[in-house]
């Protein structure tokens, strides 16, 4: 059953990598990093919104400040979604242009949602549309991974575009209701009061809903203003309270005074174990590492998400008041700027470099760490000698770590 999921899956994901492949040449060719595929998409959804207005609501624009109740039409329960449809699709490529996240996904949703409305009321429309849509959607998807940003931008503009559909909504239901109300709405002034008020949960009582439908329209307009201004609200909020929070946070790991510490930079097999060692023996340690570890036994105190081989990183991290730095990484050229960078900090503490490989031993030595270790060459040796009949002694062993010791002037003594 696994391997069925896994071909399935992957007869999805080949060609969308093939196709993510091609658009980065395309991209990085012709320096289009600037524009594509954000604004081409932003048109697109444009241009489609473009298109469904002008074919589902053709000849009726311009008597839309009518007075004639056979103009209202326009407003009516069937064409509604249509219309809020089109308007949504005019205002989102705003967020798609910043790459916004959070645009790209209410997009989807639109292009989705028009596409299913289209394939059960297909009156008035042209046939080429759907297609259309359907086109989009495929470029949507197979580009997703370009929309990666969030920003205050795009939560206010959601803000902005729930809002203005939320009234054109009131207002227009209102009027195509308006004879149902005591006293009726007419115009648009009064259904532009009528819906302000409602939608702000006031309720003045000077216009009431007389019958059931009235009523039901009057409480949807209740529902829909609390939930778009509590989320409203959560979009915009939810960007500014991340970053005063990682704000917080990072002066916080700023503020991480150690001494005596053991710095360990890696996320390797080697580099937690050790972590756990040294936390079993009560010591006190710090865990440099590119992303932070799922697992629940690493006290978040001791994380530091960064780069080892900055110094500032290593600043954060204490190195001026540190044991030992611990490069165990999987990369030995890593390990060694690592040892680099704890140098440039004219650092105290003792480097211990580890190698994954024995070909770089020596190169690594030019560096001239504290400690040099390979347990990944020294266990294929062990095992080799095992396997041969060999005697290991603790000289062996000792030896094989490769003891330095670093001399006053940086000159390394063996």
């Amino acid at each position: 059953m696994t391997e069925i999921r896994a071909t399935s899956w992957s007869v999805f994901t080949g060609p969308r990598k093939r196709v993510l492949r091609m658009l980065r040449k395309i991209q990085s060719a012709a320096k289009t990093k600037y524009w594509f595929p954000h604004v081409p998409l932003a048109i697109g959804l444009a241009l489609a919104g473009l298109w469904l207005l002008s074919d589902k609501f053709a000849g009726q624009w311009s008597t839309l400040f009518s007075r004639q109740a056979s103009t209202l039409a326009l407003f009516s329960p069937a064409a509604m979604p249509f219309l809020l449809a089109g308007i949504a699709m005019l205002l989102m490529p705003i967020g798609l242009l910043f790459r916004s996240r959070f645009s790209w996904i209410i997009a989807l949703v639109l292009v989705v949602a028009t596409g299913l409305m289209l394939l059960r009321y297909p009156r008035n429309v042209s046939p080429l549309l759907l297609p259309y849509l359907a086109l989009l959607l495929v470029l949507f998807i197979l580009v997703q991974g370009y929309f990666d940003r969030s920003s205050l931008t795009a939560g206010t503009l959601f803000a902005v575009t729930s809002s203005l559909m939320l009234l054109i909504y009131a207002v227009f239901g209102s009027l195509y209701l308006g004879a149902e109300f005591s006293p009726p709405i007419r115009d648009l002034p009064t259904a532009f009061y009528y819906s302000i008020v409602t939608m702000s949960t006031v309720g003045y009582g000077d216009i009431i809903p007389k019958t059931g439908h009235s009523r039901l329209f009057t409480i949807s307009i209740i529902l829909l203003g609390i939930a778009v201004f509590a989320t409203s609200i959560s979009a915009i909020l939810g960007p500014v309270v991340a970053r005063s929070m990682n704000r917080i946070m990072s002066e916080g790991k700023k503020r991480m005074k150690r001494s005596g510490h053991f710095i360990i930079a890696g996320a390797t097999p080697l580099a937690f174990n050790t972590y756990r060692e040294l936390k079993k023996r009560g010591q006190a340690v710090t865990l440099i590492v590119p992303q932070a570890p799922t697992e629940s036994e690493f006290d978040q105190e001791d994380i530091i998400v960064g780069d080892p081989n900055n110094v500032e990183t290593l600043s954060i991290a204490g190195a001026a008041q540190a044991q030992a730095v611990l490069a165990m990484r999987a990369d030995d050229s890593e390990n060694a700027f690592i040892a680099l960078a704890v140098r440039e900090l004219k650092s105290p503490a003792k480097t211990i470099v580890a190698v994954n490989d024995s070909k770089h031993l020596e190169r690594v030595r030019l560096v001239q760490p504290d400690f040099l270790i390979a347990p990944q060459v020294l266990g294929g040796e062990m095992l080799a000698m095992v396997l041969s009949g060999e005697p290991i002694t603790s000289q062996f062993v000792s030896d094989r770590f490769l003891h330095f010791d670093r001399a006053p002037g940086g000159e390394s003594k063996s």
